[in-house]
C-alpha cells in the first residue's frame, strides 16, 4: 500500500513541477493514455484522453503565460489522491487569473488514470452566502409573477 501512496505523491509532484515549468510534454506525460476526466459540476466538460489534456494546457499557457500552480494540501490513500490546488497568473491582457479547488486523482502505473475535477475560477465580489444560496434554490421569477419572498 505504501508503494501505491508513494506513486500518487510522485505523480502529483511531477505534475506541479511540469505545470510551473510550463512544459506541456511533461504535463501530458503525467497522464495515462486512456485518462478520464469527470467534471461533476459541469458534465459537458468531461473528456477522455491525453490529446485533450494537451489542448487544454496549450490554451492555458497561451492565455495565462505566467500561470503557477500551488498544491495547497493533499492526501494519498492507496492509489487515490485528494488534492487542493490554486492556479494563479495574469492573462495576456493583464487581468488576474485565479482558480482554486479540489481534484481527486486515480493513479495507476505512475500516471494519472482518472480525475474528478472541481477547480473553478475564483469569483471576486458578488453577493454573500445568503445571495449564493438563494440563487441556487429559488426559482427564477417569470415576468408578471410575484417572486418568492415578496
Amino acid at each position: 500500500m505504501k508503494d501505491r501512496a508513494d506513486a500518487g505523491a510522485r505523480v502529483l509532484n511531477r505534475l506541479v513541477d511540469a505545470t510551473n515549468a510550463h512544459d506541456v510534454e511533461a504535463i501530458v506525460a503525467c497522464f495515462a493514455s486512456g485518462y478520464r476526466n469527470e467534471t461533476p459540476a459541469h458534465p459537458a466538460r468531461s473528456f477522455t484522453g491525453r490529446d485533450q489534456v494537451r489542448r487544454n494546457w496549450e490554451q492555458i499557457l497561451t492565455f495565462v503565460p505566467d500561470v503557477q500552480a500551488t498544491l495547497l494540501r493533499y492526501s494519498v490513500e492507496d492509489a487515490v489522491v485528494w488534492s487542493e490546488w490554486e492556479h494563479r497568473g495574469s492573462r495576456r491582457d493583464g487581468t488576474p487569473h485565479l482558480m482554486r479547488g479540489v481534484i481527486i486523482l486515480g493513479v495507476e502505473h505512475d500516471a494519472i488514470a482518472w480525475a474528478r475535477f472541481y477547480l473553478e475560477p475564483v469569483e471576486d465580489g458578488g453577493g454573500g452566502v445568503d445571495h449564493a444560496v438563494r440563487t441556487q434554490v429559488a426559482r427564477p421569477a417569470v415576468a408578471g409573477e410575484i417572486s418568492e419572498g415578496t
